[in-house]
């Protein structure tokens, strides 16, 4: 670059700062306070001990969990074993009478042999059928069906990973979704579950992680509340254990 240019770019810069500085003055003014100039301390950082300290118990999670879960309009459901589990989503099933039932591809799944129970039904895994856009089976999907990763009882947020065999549509594009949240994997605070994860490594991070708090809710600039535009509209959290 020659000097001219130089030159004409260092004009440029501060004629943006005095205009920045006006700026700021100006809002300064408007505040009837002094400007600050210097950069104001920090003494506490993330979260303080208290909150890192709070852990509840097993029940209480549960309960709250529960709680915030149901407050924005999911369902709760508590199992105790895969045998109660899958008549419950034998039951479900019969009042909801879905044509096409879409999980993702993990053992505790397909250890249900829901084709065998629900034979109304066609009954898939995610990304198992050559030649089929799987992306399409979800949409398709009366009802999707996850085993989740994780849950923050404090937010009743449900933590679910992706990677080649859990993918993501299967939680977002069908009508109803099935959460199946392992009771041992239920923590109090949201950050444990992004501690473990960061445990875990850059190298063993999953293709995506998505946080889960009840049905799809969206609202306008007029505060019109619509349910379901943006994900399954109708959430059932199963509590297994």
């Amino acid at each position: 670059m020659s000097k001219y240019g130089e030159t004409w770019l260092a004009e440029l810069e501060q004629e943006s700062r005095r205009k920045q500085d006006a700026f700021m003055q100006h809002i300064a003014s408007k505040l009837q306070r002094p400007r600050i100039t210097e950069r104001p301390a920090r003494p506490f950082q993330g979260s303080p001990s208290f909150w890192n300290e709070t852990e509840w118990d097993d029940e209480k999670r549960v309960e709250q969990f529960s709680h915030h879960f149901e407050s924005v309009g999911g369902h709760v459901a508590l199992v105790s074993n895969e045998q109660e589990l899958r008549a419950w989503i034998e039951e479900k099933a019969e009042e909801l009478e879905p044509k096409r039932i879409i999980c993702q591809d993990q053992e505790e799944l397909r250890a249900l042999h829901l084709e065998d129970s629900i034979p109304y039904a066609k009954i898939t895994f995610w990304n198992t059928e050559e030649g089929i856009d799987k992306k399409v089976l979800a949409a398709e999907a009366d009802i999707g069906i996850v085993v989740a990763d994780g849950a923050a009882a404090y937010t009743g947020s449900v933590m679910v990973k992706s990677s080649k065999e859990k993918g993501r549509s299967v939680s977002l594009l069908p009508t109803v979704l099935f959460l199946i949240i392992p009771r041992e994997q239920i923590r109090t605070r949201m950050g444990e579950l992004l501690v473990e994860l960061d445990e875990q490594g850059r190298e063993k991070l999953p293709a995506g992680v998505h946080f889960i708090s009840g049905p799809s809710r969206s609202s306008d600039i007029e505060n019109d509340l619509t349910i379901g535009v943006h994900g399954p509209g109708i959430v059932y959290a199963i509590i297994l254990g």
